[in-house]
C-alpha cells in the first residue's frame, strides 16, 4: 500500500473521517422480499450481526445465533491492556437489532446439515434456512505451538480475544516491577487485525514509559514485514527510543515453543525470559466453520467474493475473519463491510435476481499513543477470485506528518470506533 501523496493530506486533515463514516453508514440496497424466505446468521459480531441487521428490513424472517448475550469488541482493546480504557467500554448487546426486526437466540449451534439446510443449537432447537450467513470470527489454534495451551494462556495471554484474557495482560503489566522485561509473540500471516500486535506493542511501551520507564519490550515476530511497518518504526524511535526491539523472522524472531511456568519463549537461536509474556497465537475460523464444511485444509474458508458464498457449500455464506478474503485484510471495518455487501447477495439471490457488483472499503487506524493515531485504507473489488486491491484507491498515514495529524487520527479512531457500534449495535 502506497502512502497518501501530499496533495491528498487535505482528505487526512479535515475530511478523511467524514468520508469514511458515510461510507460506513451508507445503507446496503435491499429492496422488500415478495415472499419471506428463512435467513440464519451464526455469529454476533461485527460481520455477522451487521447482516442480520440489513436483511431485517428486507421482509425475510432473519434469526442471529450467538453463544453471548454481550459482545465485546476488539477494535480498542489494546487501549484497555494499557489502561486506557475500561472493559466495559467494549461491551455491546443486541437490544437494538431485536428493535430492528432480528430474532436474536443466545445459543450455541452445534451442527450444520447443508444438504437439509438445518442448524442444530446446543439447547436442542432446529432451525431451517434458505440461506445461512456463517460469522464465526477466529479461533485460536492452540496445537500450532509447543507448550502454548489454554492453560498456558492463564500464565502468558493471549489477549486476542477481548474479555478476561484483555484484562490478565493488564493486570500482569501493573503487577510487573520497573525495570522488568515484556515479551511479545507475533504469528505469521494470516491472523486476525494484521497491525493488532505493533498497536499493542506500541501502547504498551507508553505504559511502560508513563509507569515503570526503567523496563523494555522484546517484540518477536515470525516474519519481517508488517503492517504500517514504516510508519510504526517511525513513531517508535520518535515516542520510545531504546523501549521496543523487534526481531523479525530472519533475525531469528520465530517462537518456537514456550514454557509457560518459567515465562520463557524459545526460538531458533535465543530463549527469552519475560516478566510479563504475552503470546499471539496461530488462528484459524471459527469452530462452526469446520462443522459445516466450508473451511478447507488451510484452517480458513473459501468463498466467492462477488457474494460470500462458500466455494465447498452451496447456500452457506461466510463473512468477517473466517473467510479466505484475498487483499482484504481480518479487521472490524472490513467485516463491517462485507456484512452489507453480502446481506445485498443474499437478498438478490433470494430474489432471483444477479447480484450488485462488489466494491468494498477498508479503513484500519491504530494508536501508537493515546494522542498518536496512523491509518491504512484500502478499496477492493473481485479480482481472480478473490477480493483484490484496486490500485490508487487507498493509501496510509503520511510518514512525515506533523503531530496535529497524529493527534487528529487518533480521534478519528475513536469517532469510527463510536459510529461502527452504534451502527451495529445501536
Amino acid at each position: 500500500m502506497t502512502a497518501v501523496r501530499p496533495d491528498r493530506r487535505s482528505l487526512l486533515r479535515h475530511g478523511r473521517d467524514v468520508a469514511v463514516l458515510g461510507a460506513l453508514l451508507a445503507a446496503p440496497r435491499i429492496g422488500r422480499a415478495q415472499g419471506a424466505a428463512q435467513v440464519v446468521v451464526i455469529g454476533g459480531g461485527f460481520g455477522g450481526a451487521t447482516v442480520a441487521r440489513a436483511l431485517a428490513g428486507s421482509g425475510h424472517r432473519v434469526m442471529l445465533v450467538e453463544r453471548d448475550a454481550t459482545f465485546l469488541a476488539c477494535p480498542l482493546s489494546n487501549a484497555v491492556v494499557a489502561g486506557l480504557r475500561a472493559l466495559d467500554e467494549q461491551q455491546f448487546g443486541y437490544d437494538g437489532l431485536k428493535r430492528a426486526g432480528v430474532t436474536v437466540a443466545i445459543d450455541s449451534a452445534t451442527g450444520i446439515d447443508a444438504q437439509a439446510r438445518q442448524v442444530t443449537l446446543a439447547g436442542g432447537r432446529r432451525l431451517g434456512y434458505d440461506r445461512l450467513v456463517l460469522a464465526p470470527g477466529i479461533d485460536l489454534d492452540f496445537q500450532a505451538l509447543a507448550g502454548y495451551d489454554e492453560a498456558a494462556a492463564e500464565l502468558m495471554p493471549h489477549a486476542w480475544k477481548a474479555g478476561a484474557q484483555t484484562t490478565l495482560l493488564a493486570r500482569q503489566l501493573q503487577a510487573m516491577a520497573d525495570g522488568g522485561t515484556v515479551v511479545m509473540a507475533v504469528p505469521a500471516n494470516p491472523y486476525r487485525c494484521p497491525p493488532g500486535p505493533y498497536e499493542r506493542a506500541s501502547l504498551i511501551a507508553w505504559y511502560l514509559k508513563a509507569h515503570k520507564p526503567r523496563s523494555k519490550l522484546i517484540l518477536l515476530d515470525a516474519k519481517d514485514t508488517f503492517s504500517k511497518q514504516r510508519l510504526f518504526q517511525r513513531a517508535w524511535a520518535e515516542l520510545y527510543p531504546g523501549l521496543i526491539e523487534w526481531v523479525g523472522q530472519s533475525a531469528g524472531g520465530t517462537v518456537t515453543a514456550v514454557e509457560p511456568a518459567e515465562r520463557v519463549l524459545v526460538t531458533d537461536f535465543a530463549r527469552h525470559r519475560a516478566d510479563v509474556a504475552n503470546v499471539v497465537p496461530p488462528q484459524r475460523a471459527g469452530r462452526i466453520a469446520g462443522l459445516a464444511g466450508v473451511a478447507d485444509r488451510s484452517g480458513w474458508c473459501p468463498i466467492d467474493p462477488g457474494t460470500f458464498e462458500s466455494r465447498l457449500k452451496p447456500g452457506i455464506h461466510v463473512v468477517g475473519d473466517a473467510g479466505i478474503m484475498g487483499a482484504m485484510p481480518k479487521s472490524a471495518f472490513a467485516a463491517h463491510a462485507q456484512g452489507k455487501a453480502c446481506a445485498e447477495a443474499v437478498a438478490a439471490l433470494l430474489a432471483g435476481r444477479t447480484p450488485p457488483e462488489v466494491r468494498l472499503i477498508n479503513t484500519c487506524y491504530s494508536l501508537v499513543a493515546p494522542d498518536y493515531g496512523i491509518s491504512v485504507a484500502g478499496v477492493y473489488r473481485p479480482a481472480n477470485g478473490l477480493l483484490a486491491d484496486i490500485d490508487g484507491a487507498g493509501g496510509t498515514s503520511p510518514l512525515d506528518a506533523p503531530r496535529d495529524v497524529r493527534r487528529a487520527e487518533a480521534r478519528y479512531a475513536e469517532a469510527w470506533f463510536d459510529t461502527i457500534t452504534r451502527d451495529v449495535y445501536g
